[in-house]
């Protein structure tokens, strides 16, 4: 197999030359080439063909966000990964970069305490996401899905739990501002995204959307036609008293790699909802919601996936697909419809099961 061709562009002689060593210590990669900053790095990517490009924001002369908007002009569908700051700033330009078509991004170590950590940092998160869109990527098929019995006492749909990473930010904008002011059930959303991170785009998410998009905060109750987003570093569940359903987050160990994890939220609200849940699993790499959506399944809740043409990447919910625990599989602009016609139906139709 050939050897993933990166163009790794950073203005710091220090990063370029850590990252640089690392990637190249991977079988698998190659970097073809370093840029201190976007004039360079236009000028390099016809010579020597990238597969990949992984971009600086903060730049002299051409930053990230210029030179990424460059970069969409003339090669649209190059593999771009942001390597951004983890700060206030520089999570602000990432999820701005996202918008303007960003494949994905990875934060710089920082504050790590060693060498070695921050070495591992680069090689647990940036190298996977360099492998996913340098190569065309084959999910895993599961060779014995589950079959579930059709139901037909399906009950009213009473929350949604959204599942999602890489290219969420765009996914949820899209599914999000189709939910009208009056949506009579709350939504529970999973993202993949470090802190810091979730509380901007829970903020950007609402100044596009008719309901009210928040950070969850622990010990809030859930109410209709607000959605919740989990807070980064955090797993978030929800519990039953007697005053309602409550969010609650806490920092156990993570699951799939992952906290938040889509496994964690999927289990408690197949607990505590049970039939009247509605999963939804969209873009993202890895499999962090099969397990949840199993539950959900044997609850008798519902599942949808979003399809491979509209996932950035078809990962989490090839997995979910695979194992036959879809109900139905619908590019992203259908979902919200779909979402909307089984809450407003007590009964979903059996062919649709």
């Amino acid at each position: 197999m050939p050897k993933i061709r990166v163009l790794i562009v950073d203005d710091a002689v220090v990063v370029r030359s850590r990252v640089s060593k690392i990637l190249s210590s991977d079988p698998e990669l190659e970097v073809v080439g370093v840029a201190a900053n976007g004039r360079i790095a236009l000028a390099k990517i016809s010579h020597v063909n990238p597969d990949v490009i992984i971009l600086d924001i903060e730049m002299p002369e051409m930053d990230g966000l210029q030179t990424l908007a460059a970069i969409r002009q003339i090669y649209p569908r190059l593999p771009v990964i942001m390597y951004s700051t983890f700060t206030h700033s520089g999570a602000i330009a990432t999820l701005e970069a996202l918008s303007l078509g960003a494949s994905d991004y990875a934060t710089k170590p920082s504050n790590l305490g060693s060498v070695e950590a921050a070495t591992q940092h680069i090689r647990d998160d940036l190298i996977p996401k360099i492998k996913v869109f340098g190569t065309f990527f084959t999910p895993s098929k599961i060779t014995h899905p589950v079959i579930f019995p059709v139901r037909s006492d399906i009950q009213q749909v009473k929350v949604v739990a959204i599942g999602v990473s890489t290219g969420g930010p765009n996914a949820l904008a899209v599914l999000l501002k189709e939910f009208p002011a009056d949506l009579s059930v709350p939504i529970l959303i999973v993202q993949h995204m470090p802190p810091m991170f979730t509380k901007l785009l829970a903020k950007q998410l609402a100044s596009k959307c008719q309901i009210p998009v928040d950070e969850a905060v622990s010990g809030q109750i859930l109410k209709p036609g607000h959605a919740w987003l989990a807070p980064g570093d955090f797993h978030l569940i929800v519990q039953r008293d007697k005053t309602g359903v409550r969010l609650v987050t806490h920092q156990a160990s993570p699951e799939n790699s992952c906290r938040p994890s889509v496994d964690v939220l999927l289990r408690s609200v197949a607990q505590v909802y049970g039939a009247g849940a509605i999963a939804v699993i969209l873009t993202g790499m890895g499999q962090d919601g099969l397990h949840g959506c199993q539950c959900i399944r044997e609850a008798g809740g519902q599942v949808l996936a979003q399809d491979k043409a509209t996932s950035v990447v078809w990962g989490m919910p090839s997995f979910v697909v695979n194992a036959g625990l879809a109900n139905k599989i619908l590019p992203l602009n259908q979902i919200a419809d779909e979402i909307m016609h089984r809450i407003r139906l007590n009964q979903v139709p059996p062919s649709d099961l």
